[in-house]
């Protein structure tokens, strides 16, 4: 498995082929998805290990993508140490009993090994099936998971998260502290189950200025990181209108950093921490255009791409709902076929 195209490129590491995985691929579009899920609550499909692992195989089995993806949800070890909330269609994650003060924050406590037993079975099942493929696991950043705890759901302006983040620094230093253990806690639990890469999703952190990103995130997602080095996998962080970000995100300690389609890659290696491969980044909306500008929009980023140490394909953000699959599974036949060796 250490010689995947996946996992070279994720070393900087010379491939025959430029991998491919797409975010959100385990889901969403696929009709085989909307069959197993019907009238089954996401959260519940997220702790059923045999709806697990059928998720995260569909993509790899309908499109041949170099990496599968761990079908969860950022919100999964929160509703695992207790917190109440619940995943609502259209809307997202919506937390019933907001955390806005420190009463709120001590409710949040440490994973321990007896709340994800479904994590690690499923895991275990899926390394079984997907054989040399790689299995990413990942898990939502503390600064996204902190957005979600303290409006209460999705957000355009992060208004609470904001106040309380400038208002009250020590506050937010100890909500921070233990969503970044808790975050540690589910990568951790993943990969000695078997998850070959990690990847950090900051969904929201595009919402802050670099300073505020350096003052009050890049301590915790650094601190995540380090605790990852022990582990010999790769370690990806992709946020959200990061463009501003990349170089600290970089910072960080990622080993990939994922670009959005906002910035040319070519322009994003020159952001970053020398020594990093990047992720991305092709525009999920670029796949309802005819055949031949997806094809031009990716032979750019391909071109781009050979500007980093390492480059692996996918889009810029998740897999749009209503995206066709076979547009996906042309685009991935397209990348290999451009990119032999």
């Amino acid at each position: 498995m250490q010689d995947s195209p996946f996992l070279r490129a994720c070393r900087r590491l010379p491939v025959d082929h430029t991998p491919v995985w797409f975010m959100r691929q385990a889901g969403r579009s696929l009709p085989e998805y909307r069959r197993v899920r019907a009238d089954v609550p996401m959260l519940e499909a997220c702790a059923r290990p045999d709806m697990i692992t059928e998720i995260t195989m569909q993509p790899v089995r309908r499109y041949d993508v170099d990496a599968a993806i761990f079908f969860s949800d950022i919100v999964v070890p929160l509703k695992a140490i207790g917190i109440d909330l619940d995943i609502k269609a259209g809307v997202g994650p919506v937390v019933a009993d907001p955390i806005r003060d420190a009463d709120g924050v001590k409710r949040l406590r440490d994973i321990e090994p007896g709340d994800l037993p479904y994590v690690t079975e499923a895991v275990g099942m899926l390394t079984g099936e997907l054989g040399d493929k790689p299995l990413i696991g990942f898990a939502g950043a503390p600064f996204t998971l902190a957005s979600y705890l303290i409006e209460g759901g999705p957000s355009k302006n992060h208004e609470h998260t904001k106040a309380l983040m400038y208002g009250e620094p020590e506050l937010w230093d100890e909500l921070m502290r233990r969503l970044s253990a808790i975050t540690l806690g589910f990568l951790r639990t993943q990969i000695d189950a078997g998850a070959s890469a990690v990847q950090l999703f900051d969904s929201w952190v595009g919402a802050l200025s670099a300073e505020d990103y350096r003052a009050s995130v890049l301590p915790y997602t650094s601190w995540i990181f380090g605790q990852l080095s022990e582990y010999e996998v790769p370690r990806i962080h992709f946020g959200v209108g990061t463009g501003e970000l990349l170089g600290l995100l970089s910072e960080a300690g990622a080993d990939v950093v994922g670009v959005d389609w906002r910035v040319p890659l070519d322009k994003a290696v020159q952001r970053v921490q020398p020594g990093t491969a990047l992720q991305g980044n092709l525009d999920p909306a670029t796949l309802f255009a005819p055949w031949e500008v997806v094809a031009e929009r990716t032979r750019d980023i391909l071109s781009r791409g050979r500007t980093a140490d390492g480059h692996i394909f996918n889009l810029g953000h998740g897999v749009l709902p209503e995206t066709d699959p076979d547009m996906l599974q042309r685009l991935t036949e397209f990348v290999h076929e451009e990119t032999s060796a």
